[in-house]
């Protein structure tokens, strides 16, 4: 991961995986819980930008040579609980927290984009509602998240197709805050510094009245995700798809 202080008031942090179109790994998620930490310490950040290297991917979702290692249910109700975790205290960082979508998002990488408070797209990019493809339903929280941006009959539809949708379309569905060039993203964040943590988190706190259902709905996630992802159907497709890539 990349990670550097691009104002006095910014940080910008890329996921540099292009081999792996930036999907989430063991690694990753180690470095960004360790990122958050930092940022939780650092009273000068007043706007953490999230996104991926060049402009293939943003993420690809979950790294499935990696995650397919994960065969028993209580592994995987133990990686949606951190998934979860990590996903929350980057939405309650005491500063602005922009995804700069920089390329295509699948899966895991719509779910983790959610967690922020703005996306930001580059006009190319494209959202795929993939978790279905592989029997599975969104685990980090994704499916209240979607709700809550989208609608529940939406998110249903979106979810249930596992549809692929444009820059454009998610734009209209009020899904993104606004498409952008990567070179106007610091322009569009600067205007949020201007005023300290204290500001901004008192702010995010009084948006968050129904937080508490909210963390209990996600939380409802996990055990119907868990039960997928042992299923042997979700191992056959995670299966089919892989040797389709070799």
């Amino acid at each position: 991961m990349i990670v550097e202080q691009v104002s006095e008031h910014i940080l910008w942090a890329k996921i540099d995986r292009p081999q792996a179109r930036n999907a989430v790994n063991f690694e990753m998620i180690d470095n960004l819980e360790k990122l958050v930490s930092d940022i939780e310490s650092n009273k000068q950040v007043r706007v953490f930008i999230f996104s991926g290297t060049g402009t293939q991917s943003f993420i690809a979702g979950g790294d499935l040579k990696e995650f397919h290692t994960i065969t028993e249910k209580e592994e995987a109700i133990k990686m949606s609980e951190r998934m979860q975790a990590l996903f929350n205290r980057i939405e309650q960082l005491p500063c602005w927290n922009i995804a700069f979508v920089n390329g295509d998002a699948y899966g895991g990488g719509v779910e983790l984009m959610m967690a922020f408070d703005f996306i930001l797209s580059a006009p190319h990019s494209k959202f795929g509602f993939t978790q279905g493809k592989f029997y599975l339903t969104p685990g980090w929280g994704g499916l209240t998240r979607l709700v809550e941006r989208a609608g529940r009959s939406k998110a249903l539809e979106w979810q249930g197709k596992a549809e692929i949708k444009s820059v454009k379309e998610m734009l209209s569905e009020g899904f993104i805050n606004h498409i952008v060039e990567e070179k106007d993203v610091l322009d569009w964040a600067e205007k949020l510094t201007r005023n300290d943590r204290d500001f901004i988190l008192t702010l995010k706190q009084s948006a968050s009245g129904v937080s508490g259902h909210r963390y209990e709905a996600m939380k409802a996630e996990i055990e119907p995700f868990s039960k997928l992802w042992v299923h042997s159907e979700h191992a056959s497709r995670v299966e089919k798809f892989m040797n389709k890539n070799k």
